[in-house]
């Protein structure tokens, strides 16, 4: 891009190449600082091992709760009591009863607590459950 000086009578060129560096800057940042959100990974949970089994395929619908080795309970990532999760099963049996439940409890956890989880998916007519551990 040129601009006639009319005092001076020369052209004047403008450098672009520091500003395109600046935004090249930019873009790398943005990209390396951003996180990819991954609800599987994103709560730490110690799961028991186990020498048979498959590798889940996760499908867009799948519930997946988290239970705490001190009996704190996650559905999708967000925190819930026995009520609510009684609640938020529901609804997702209300959209379809084949809806997939993953159980992910930590090996630490009091066996009470997955069956609590496990009652409150038979009480609202969800069948379809899958308990997560890790592969040997």
């Amino acid at each position: 891009m040129f601009i006639r000086d009319e005092e001076y009578g020369e052209e004047v060129m403008f450098n672009l190449t520091p500003m395109i560096d600046v935004v090249f800057q930019l873009l790398i940042f943005f990209m390396v600082a951003t996180t990819y959100r991954n609800p599987e990974k994103e709560i730490s949970i110690d799961l028991p091992k186990a020498d048979s089994g498959q590798v889940a395929k996760e499908t867009p619908k799948e519930l997946i709760i988290n239970v705490f080795r001190d009996g704190r309970m996650t559905l999708g990532g967000s925190p819930v009591g026995d009520g609510s999760l009684v609640e938020a099963l529901r609804r997702a049996a209300q959209q379809s009863s084949e809806t997939p439940v993953n159980i992910r409890g930590d090996r630490l956890a009091h066996h009470e607590q997955i069956v609590r989880v496990m009652d409150a998916c038979s009480q609202v007519g969800l069948g379809n459950l899958a308990v997560g551990t890790l592969k040997n």
